[in-house]
């Protein structure tokens, strides 16, 4: 066994506790998802079901609108990340590079807006949704303003992140472009935000998750069942019912994690080069 393999083993084993803490929930979640509804609370308890209840899934899809909520997931997440990220990088960049009265002060406000939950705000954001008319009423009940939240909570997360990893982005690139011709504007496009590609990724993963697992807004702001997110749809399985399908919850839990999961698989490689960018200059 060569010395490579052999260390390789090692950190597999040595990482192998901490793995299996991880994916025990997810375990749990899969095994209860797959059991017969009877099997769910039985005594003695049994870890693994008698035989895979794969119905389960389709009964929850049919029975919570899953699919409707799951579209609605990803059409709110998706739209209130790609106007964070692009509200955020020009402010990003200028706090990068320029200098101006109250740049301390501004990065110091945009550090305190992240120690506020969005439950604080609920109630005067839902005064303010009800107070904007939008089509025949307001947009209490409407995706756009959920959205609109959203990308409000997310833009400052995303220009404290944005604005560290721009820093690290030498000047010269940018002067370099500048001395064969380019104005400041297409040196920004065809230089410095190709270079800043992982920040903008990683930046974008994280504000995606965190539209995709809010549920104090979206709660507060939709009412009908077919604007209603995930988030929302799986807490309606359990809240105010007298019996619980936890099978059905964890089903739909389980499906719930997968576009998230997939997303980071996809995006890996740009989540590592861009959360290791800030530690080298």
């Amino acid at each position: 066994m060569n010395s490579k393999l052999k260390r390789s083993l090692c950190c597999w084993i040595a990482l192998s506790p901490l793995v299996a803490l991880v994916l025990f929930p997810f375990a749990v979640m899969f095994l209860t998802a797959v059991k017969p509804q009877a099997e769910v609370f039985a005594y003695p308890l049994r870890w693994l079901p008698s035989h895979f209840e794969w119905q389960n899934f389709a009964d929850m899809w049919s029975a919570t609108q899953f699919g409707t909520a799951l579209k609605n997931s990803l059409v709110i997440s998706t739209l209130s990340t790609l106007m964070a990220v692009a509200l955020s990088i020009p402010a990003a960049y200028a706090m990068a590079r320029f200098s101006f009265r109250g740049r301390n002060f501004y990065r110091r406000f945009l550090l305190a807006t992240q120690m506020l939950s969005p439950i604080l705000l609920v109630i005067g954001l839902f005064r303010l949704a009800a107070a904007i008319p939008y089509g025949d009423g307001n947009l209490v009940d409407s995706h756009i303003g959920v959205i609109a939240a959203y990308t409000a909570f997310n833009t400052a997360f995303a220009v404290w992140m944005l604005q560290s990893y721009f820093s690290t982005i030498p000047r010269d690139m940018e002067e370099a472009a500048w001395l064969e011709g380019c104005g400041r504007t297409r040196a920004v496009f065809k230089v410095f935000l190709p270079l800043a590609t992982p920040a903008m990724v990683v930046t974008a993963i994280f504000t995606f998750i965190n539209a995709w697992n809010e549920f104090a807004v979206v709660y507060t702001l939709i009412r009908s069942p077919e604007n209603k997110t995930l988030t929302v749809q799986i807490v309606d399985l359990v809240a105010g019912r007298y019996s619980v399908n936890w099978h059905q919850v964890m089903a739909a839990a389980l499906l719930a994690t997968l576009p998230v999961a997939v997303m980071f698989s996809w995006l890996q490689k740009y989540l590592v080069k861009g959360l290791s960018l800030g530690a080298v200059k």
